[in-house]
């Protein structure tokens, strides 16, 4: 399992019957995100570090993180299944921005009501089961894409100019807020998608690939 750790600045119409594509390769998403970042106005830098077998990995096993040293305005990605998932720790302000629901109306799917991309546990505005943690597979709901975090508010090159933070793919220009929620009138069709996970029971540590539908 690799993980990446980012420091973060906290500063359309939807088709019902696109099936969710969860074949997506993270080397694929991760190369498309290498090669856009450089077209966004955010700095990200990477720190990496290794864990479970290539073995594990293929065969899709779930993945223990440690989230407990996640600090407010860092997020976290780890590989599971081939693919990036992000476990992002959302500071007081960015907490605030979503309860107040004044980006909603321009959101495709405010309310996660597509299926395959939000378990029940998720649909919320936070799409979490902890308002802090955010957990996505960090892959565009397009083509495959990975979007880089651009969590720095303001006008920005190819976006808006009350522009609320959140995450932006610049191989096609969609864009999704802090909960992975795409705007509307963007070629991503949907949300990006929760993975099944679940806390441990002192809350330190998530594991991904497991929660009440998906068993171990």
């Amino acid at each position: 399992m690799s993980q990446i750790t980012t420091q973060l600045d906290d500063s359309g119409a939807v088709d019902p019957n696109l099936p969710p594509d969860p074949s997506r390769r993270f080397w694929v998403a991760t190369t498309c995100a290498v090669g856009g970042v450089a077209g966004v106005a955010t700095v990200v830098p990477f720190v990496s570090s290794f864990a479970p077998s290539e073995k594990a990995r293929a065969a899709g096993a779930p993945v223990e993180v440690q989230v407990s040293d996640i600090a407010p305005g860092e997020m976290r990605t780890v590989e599971w299944r081939g693919k990036p998932v992000w476990i992002m720790h959302r500071t007081e302000a960015q907490l605030k921005g979503l309860v107040s629901k004044k980006h909603d109306a321009e959101l495709a799917d405010p309310n996660s009501d597509r299926p395959g991309y939000t378990p029940d546990y998720a649909k919320n505005e936070y799409r979490s089961r902890k308002p802090e943690l955010f957990v996505a597979v960090g892959i565009c709901t397009h083509l495959g894409c990975s979007p880089s975090p651009v969590f720095a508010t303001g006008p920005q090159p190819g976006l808006p100019s009350d522009w609320a933070g959140g995450f932006f793919c610049p191989c096609h220009g969609s864009s999704f807020d802090l909960s992975g929620r795409v705007y509307s009138n963007k070629p991503a069709p949907d949300n990006l998608e929760v993975p099944p996970y679940t806390f441990s029971a002192d809350g330190t540590r998530i594991t991904i690939g497991v929660d009440e539908n998906n068993k171990a």
